[in-house]
């Protein structure tokens, strides 16, 4: 019998009644989703400073390359 803790005070989650146990389903959807969201938004953030630091060091080499005579 799994139990949640709700303003301090612990609960059977068997015992709820089913509104509250759709709640918790919700709930736990919600933290999911918000654990992938991060997960997903490290990835991006990862692969936008990669692409700057590219973009960074093509520029400087056309730019090394326009003062080569």
């Amino acid at each position: 019998m799994p139990n949640i803790t709700i303003d301090g005070k612990d609960y059977d989650v068997d015992s709820l009644p089913k509104e509250a146990k759709d709640q918790i389903a919700s709930l736990q959807f919600v933290e999911s989703e918000l654990q992938r969201l991060n997960a997903q938004s490290a990835v991006l953030m990862t692969a936008r400073a990669a692409y700057s630091r590219a973009l960074g060091e093509i520029v400087n080499a056309a730019k090394d390359g326009a003062k080569t005579p």
